[in-house]
């Protein structure tokens, strides 16, 4: 089913704002647009490279996205965003788990990068995961916004300069709290301290990024994204860098928005 027609839409030399009724009509227009690109970058070139987030904002497009079936997902190759540092696959806030459950275990990906945030060696994963992503260029960053305006787990101020695609971060309690607040983890002292993280260059290296971030929680983040000034202290306005960026919002997520 096609999805439903946004009740606002703002263009922007850096890519495009679409606001929607319900959490579930976002998904669905966001589920769209990535399967059109990944469509796109098969056609052109035969395989296509997507990223991945996690947490309680994806689950409506990531719903979506396995409803996709005119992709060719054997011909895709897929990463994620970010892990735990220290947590293995099998804990019930793990992304890899998370991502298993909802996409891997329903679409038929040609390839599956995962960053495991419990290896022996963390430095070296964020290496070896870092010399994947840099085999091609990655067709579309499916991203959401933390309540605390982080990309990834790039918290504020986040490193808008570094030269790594993939690095250990330490996580801020705003981040934290919203973990315990999506019921990921029962109490901030049970929510790991450090993660994995995809770098902000490396998002932004991605041909198109798909953001999708509903719910009220979320309106200050947006605000900053879109009407503060570019900076670290709002690691999402980053985007505005970028040339190709779809934001997803909801009327909550854009209540803000003026």
């Amino acid at each position: 089913m096609p999805a439903s027609n946004p009740i606002a839409r703002t263009s922007y030399p850096w890519g495009q704002v679409e606001i929607y009724g319900d959490k579930a009509a976002l998904g669905a227009a966001a589920a769209e647009f990535v399967a059109a690109r990944l469509r796109e970058a098969i056609a052109a070139r035969g395989a296509a490279r997507l990223i991945l987030a996690t947490g309680a904002s994806q689950y409506e497009f990531l719903a979506a996205l396995r409803t996709q079936a005119d992709v060719a997902w054997p011909r895709v190759t897929v990463f994620h965003l970010d892990e735990y540092l220290g947590m293995d696959d099998r804990h019930p806030a793990s992304f890899r788990r998370y991502l298993r459950e909802r996409v891997f275990d329903h679409l038929p990906f040609g390839q599956v990068h995962l960053l495991a945030g419990d290896a022996a060696d963390p430095a070296a994963e964020c290496a070896r995961y870092a010399a994947l992503l840099d085999e091609a260029a990655v067709d579309i960053a499916c991203i959401g916004i933390g309540e605390n305006g982080h990309l990834a787990f790039n918290d504020p101020p986040a490193d808008f300069e570094t030269s790594a695609a993939v690095h250990i971060v330490q996580l801020d309690e705003a981040c934290r709290r919203q973990q315990v607040g999506e019921g990921h983890f029962a109490t901030l002292a049970d929510v790991p301290t450090r993660a994995l993280s995809l770098t902000i260059p490396a998002i932004l290296a991605a041909r198109a990024i798909s953001c999708v971030v509903p719910d009220r929680r979320k309106a200050e983040a947006v605000r900053c994204t879109l009407a503060g000034p570019i900076t670290p202290a709002c690691p999402a306005s980053a985007l505005r860098t970028h040339t190709d960026v779809r934001l997803y919002l909801d009327r909550e997520s854009a209540a803000l928005v003026g």
